[in-house]
C-alpha cells in the first residue's frame, strides 16, 4: 500500500513539474520571439519609410530599446508584486498583457506609436521573465534545478530562432505586421491552458503562511511543502527567515552579490540584444543577401539553445559560477573570430558558438540567480536580474545603432562586443559562492493545558 501511494505521489509530482516547465518554456518562447522579431524587420524600416516613417540607424536603435525599457519596468514591478500576490497571477497577467501589446504594435503607422507599443509590450514581457524563474525553481527537483531553469529559459533563444525562421519563410508574404500578430497568439492559446494547468508555488504559499492553500495544492500536485511536517505535539508551521522581497535582496550578505549579479545580467544582455537586433544588418553590410543574413540569426539562437542545455547539466554537477564564466570566455573568443576572413561554413559554426556564449550564457545566468536566493527573496532576485539586466538590453540596440551610424568598421564593432564578454567573465568570478540559505524555520504550535482541544495558545519556535 505504501509503495502504491508513493508511486502515485511520484507520478503526480512528475506531471506537475512537466506542466510547469512546459508552460513556462512556451511563455518564454514568445519572449524570445518578441526579442528577435524586431531585428528581422529593422532592415525593412531602414530602407522603406512607407511603413512607419523615416527610420535612421539611431532611430532604429532607440525603437529597439523602447521595449527593453518596458521590460525593465515590468520586471522590477513584478519582483515586488509577485512576492505579494503570487507567481501564478503575475504570469497569467503577463501572458495577456504582452499578447495585446504585440497585436497593437502590428497596427502602428508612425515611429512614435510603434515605440509606445513596444514599451507597452515590454511591460508584460518583463513581468513574465521576472516571475518564471522563481516558479520553476520552486517546482524543480533537487539536483535538476539548473537543468529545469535552462530548459525553461532556452525558450528565449528558441523563440528567437522561431522568429528568424518565420521571417525567412513568411516575411515577404505576411509583411512585418503579420510577424507581430504571430506574437499575439498566446492570448488564445497559452493563456487558457495556463489558467487551468499552472499551479501556484507551494513554497511561496508556505512562506506566506497560507498553509491551507499550500496543503491543497501539495495534495493535488504531489509537491511537498518545504519543511512542513506533522509532529506528535501539533502542527509545524513554516516561517521564512529574514526580510522578504527587495528589502531582503539589499540587506545583509546579499547586497554585494546582488549588485554583481545585476551587472552580470546587464553585460550579458548587451551582447544578446545588440547581436539579435543588428546581426542581420551587419551581415547585409558584409555582403550577404537578406535571407543569408537572417540565417546567421537562426544559427546564433540554435547554438544558444544547445549550449545552454549542455551547460546546465555541467552546472548542476559543478555549480553554475564556473560554467557561466567559461561561457563568457567562449562568447568573447568566438565574437573576436568573426573578424577573420573565413568560409561561410566556418562563419556559421562560429556564430553558433557565439550563441552559446551570449544568449546561452544569459540562460545560465537566470538559473544561477534563481537558485542563489532563499524563497522569500527569490522572486525579487530574478526580477532584479531580469529588470536591472535590461539596462544592458536597452543599451544593446542603441550601442549597435551608434556604432553603425558612427561609421565604425565591422571588425571594430565585433571587438567592442568581445570586450564586453571579457567584462562578463570578471563580474562572474567576483560573485561570492552562495552559502546554502536556511530556507525556513519552523514554529511548532503547542496546545496548553488551559486551551480547549483544537485551539492553540502558544507558539514554540524550533529550528528546522
Amino acid at each position: 500500500m505504501t509503495q502504491s501511494t508513493d508511486s502515485g505521489l511520484d507520478a503526480r509530482r512528475y506531471r506537475t513539474v512537466v506542466w510547469v516547465v512546459a508552460l513556462a518554456t512556451v511563455g518564454l518562447i514568445f519572449d524570445g520571439y518578441d526579442l528577435v522579431v524586431y531585428g528581422t524587420v529593422v532592415s525593412t524600416f531602414l530602407r522603406d519609410p512607407s511603413h512607419i516613417g523615416t527610420v535612421t540607424p539611431a532611430i532604429a536603435g532607440a525603437l529597439g530599446s523602447y521595449a527593453l525599457v518596458g521590460v525593465l519596468v515590468g520586471a522590477l514591478l513584478a519582483g515586488t508584486v509577485g512576492d505579494i500576490l503570487g507567481r501564478r497571477k503575475v504570469m497569467l497577467l503577463a501572458y495577456a498583457w504582452f499578447s495585446v501589446g504585440m497585436a497593437l504594435t502590428a497596427t502602428a503607422s508612425t515611429t512614435t506609436m510603434f515605440g509606445w507599443m513596444r514599451f507597452f509590450t515590454g511591460l508584460g514581457v518583463g513581468a513574465l521573465v521576472a516571475t518564471t524563474g522563481a516558479l520553476v525553481s520552486e517546482y524543480a527537483p533537487k539536483g535538476k534545478k539548473n537543468l529545469c531553469n535552462a530548459i525553461t529559459y532556452s525558450g528565449v533563444p528558441l523563440g528567437s530562432l522561431l522568429a528568424a525562421l518565420l521571417a525567412i519563410l513568411l516575411l515577404q508574404i505576411i509583411g512585418w505586421r503579420g510577424m507581430f500578430l504571430i506574437g499575439a497568439l498566446p492570448l488564445v492559446t497559452l493563456l487558457p491552458l495556463a489558467y487551468f494547468k499552472m499551479p501556484e508555488s507551494v513554497a511561496w504559499l508556505a512562506s506566506r503562511g497560507r498553509l491551507a492553500e499550500a496543503r491543497a495544492i501539495s495534495k493535488r500536485t504531489g509537491i511537498e511543502i518545504p519543511e512542513a511536517v506533522p509532529t506528535g505535539a501539533g502542527e509545524v508551521v513554516p516561517v521564512t527567515v529574514g526580510k522578504a522581497g527587495f528589502a531582503g535582496l539589499f540587506s545583509g550578505t546579499y547586497i554585494f552579490p546582488t549588485i554583481l549579479l545585476g551587472l552580470m545580467s546587464a553585460t550579458g544582455l548587451v551582447l544578446v540584444y545588440s547581436l539579435n537586433t543588428w546581426l542581420p544588418e551587419l551581415m547585409l553590410r558584409a555582403g550577404f543577401n537578406a535571407k543569408g543574413s537572417l540565417s546567421f540569426l537562426l544559427v546564433l539562437n540554435g547554438g544558444a539553445v544547445l549550449g545552454a542545455l549542455a551547460g546546465s547539466r555541467v552546472a548542476d554537477r559543478f555549480g553554475p559560477k564556473p560554467v557561466v564564466a567559461s561561457c563568457f570566455v567562449i562568447g568573447a573568443a568566438s565574437i573576436a573570430l568573426l573578424t577573420l576572413s573565413l568560409p561561410l561554413a566556418a562563419l556559421l559554426a562560429i556564430v553558433a558558438i557565439v550563441g552559446l556564449g551570449t544568449s546561452g550564457t544569459q540562460t545560465l545566468i537566470y538559473g544561477f540567480v534563481a537558485n542563489y536566493y532563499r524563497t522569500n527573496v527569490r522572486g525579487a532576485g530574478v526580477a532584479w536580474c531580469a529588470g536591472f539586466g535590461r539596462l544592458g538590453g536597452v543599451g544593446g540596440p542603441m550601442l549597435g545603432g551608434l556604432l553603425i551610424g558612427g561609421g565604425f568598421a565591422l571588425n571594430s564593432i565585433f571587438y567592442v562586443l568581445a570586450g564586453l564578454g571579457l567584462l562578463g567573465v570578471l563580474l562572474t568570478l567576483l560573485v561570492p559562492i552562495a552559502r546554502r540559505p536556511l530556507e525556513l524555520h519552523t514554529t511548532r504550535i503547542e496546545p496548553t493545558p488551559q486551551a480547549a482541544p483544537g485551539k492553540v495558545a502558544a507558539a514554540v519556535p524550533r529550528k528546522a
